[in-house]
């Protein structure tokens, strides 16, 4: 593996941050937002250019609680993170659970905290530290299904899909048979009053709580028609962020989500670190995408909870070019994710039902993500939402992916090599301005002509 970002930078001027804290009193108030869009579903106008920072907060710490995760988000600010997403931080239902502290999506209270983390008092002060530091929190939220804990398997067992027989399942897939997800109980969404119900308590969150959004989980998993509602009443209450773990169009066009996962691009990348896709067919996905969704934008990652813990670490799965694909999420024209360790580089992967800190490792990629975070704010061209800056693949092919984002008279170029061979690559102009940001993770070279020479795996990001 190559060693650090900040080692490997030949070209890099750095340049300070425009973000400023937004807030610096003791107020519990989110931060405030300027120049809202007129139109009541709009996502907050500090989604624009935000990064989101995937809170394991299980992991996170070798105390594992919401009080050491605050004492450490002064480095998290420094890193560039925005927006805050956890985990579900609800307690968790004992019956059926799997492992010895069980799954964190088996939620047994709504409105509760997970006593294991700490208490409420502990999540009122740790949001109000986030809205300090100028930053957001959404919290991960679990409608498709509930733990066998939870109060309403007593109280409303009409809420719950039943077999034959009558007994509450847990969730099935399509086909009838079990997804094996037996510590929940799947909830039906045939019953209008759960519906609401549901609804209530996620208004709870926003207005007793004063979080700023939600991660809804399996969120295909929920009819669409009850996501047009959900949406409406959040937005309603508190102009919030709305985002979706799925890639149903619908969601965005028309049930009010700001943004989903672009699991379909995280997928591809992974192939094409394997050797078994190539740069090229970035071009084909895209097209696809966009004639797909019309409204919203993608939250690009390279790893997360589920990628990390289930299907592998960002090494087995992107080997050397971890930090090439990784810098590309940052270009793309969606909302770029960095899960808890990756800033480590986290290099085993987590264990899920049981305590497993991370080995925060010196934080080695720390300066690494805080260029890219300083990049993406400080270029209106890597805009997402609002008015996003355009995006375009000119010059690329199938070893290098060349992506161009322009907005006004601010362009970032960045060119990446996502093979394990030395590649040419055109330069979108003659010579360098020395004026101007440029990074990469190894020197720069210049061939004949208007060609950068790339080493395996090299990218280069320029403003022009």
């Amino acid at each position: 593996m190559k060693t650090p970002f900040a080692l490997l930078t030949l070209l890099c001027l750095l340049w300070t941050s425009c973000q400023t804290d937004p807030s610096s009193n003791s107020e519990t108030t989110s931060p405030e937002s300027t120049a809202e869009s007129t139109d009541p579903m709009a996502a907050p106008e500090w989604v624009n250019n935000a990064v989101i920072y995937e809170v394991n907060l299980r992991q996170y710490s070798q105390e594992g609680s919401f009080q050491a995760f605050t004492d450490d988000l002064e480095r998290i600010k420094k890193l560039g993170a925005d927006i805050l997403w956890f985990m579900p931080i609800h307690p968790i239902s004992e019956t059926k659970r799997k492992g010895p502290l069980g799954s964190y999506y088996a939620v047994s209270d709504y409105r509760g905290a997970n006593p294991e983390y700490g208490t409420m008092e502990d999540v009122d002060a740790m949001i109000k530290k986030i809205h300090e530091l100028g930053m957001y929190i959404i919290i991960d939220w679990v409608p498709n299904h509930t733990g066998w804990d939870h109060a309403w398997i007593a109280d409303h067992p009409e809420y719950y899909t039943k077999n034959a027989d009558g007994e509450i399942t847990d969730p099935l897939q399509d086909d009838g048979t079990p997804w094996g997800w037996t510590d929940v109980a799947d909830l039906d969404y045939g019953n209008a009053e759960m519906r609401q119900a549901m609804i209530d308590d996620m208004k709870w969150w926003l207005t007793e709580r004063n979080i700023d959004g939600f991660r809804m989980d399996v969120a295909h998993g929920v009819p669409t028609d009850f996501w047009v509602d959900c949406n409406q009443q959040l937005m309603e209450t508190k102009r919030c962020f709305l985002l979706a773990e799925a890639e149903v169009p619908e969601h965005r066009n028309e049930a009010g989500f700001h943004a989903s996962y672009a699991w379909t691009y995280m997928h591809l990348t992974n192939e094409i670190a394997a050797g078994k896709h190539t740069a090229k067919e970035i071009i084909d996905y895209y097209k696809e995408d966009q004639d797909k969704m019309q409204s919203g934008f993608h939250m690009y990652f390279t790893s997360n909870h589920d990628e990390n813990s289930w299907n592998g670490t960002v090494f087995e799965r992107y080997g050397d070019g971890a930090q090439t694909f990784a810098a590309a999420s940052f270009i793309m024209d969606g909302m770029p994710l960095i899960y808890s360790g990756m800033e480590a580089p986290m290099k085993n992967r987590l264990k899920f039902f049981e305590r497993d800190p991370i080995d925060w490792n010196g934080y080695a990629w720390q300066e690494f993500y805080e260029q890219l975070t300083r990049l993406k704010h400080d270029n209106p061209a890597l805009d997402h939402a609002g008015e996003p800056g355009s995006i375009s693949f000119d010059g690329t092919s199938d070893e290098v992916l060349v992506i161009t984002r322009a907005k006004g008279d601010n362009t970032v170029v960045g060119t990446f090599n996502l093979t394990a061979k030395a590649q040419n690559a055109l330069r979108k102009k003659e010579g360098i301005d020395m004026a101007k940001p440029m990074i990469s993770n190894e020197a720069i070279v210049l061939g004949e002509g208007t060609k950068y020479d790339l080493k395996p795996w090299q990218y280069i990001i320029e403003v022009l």
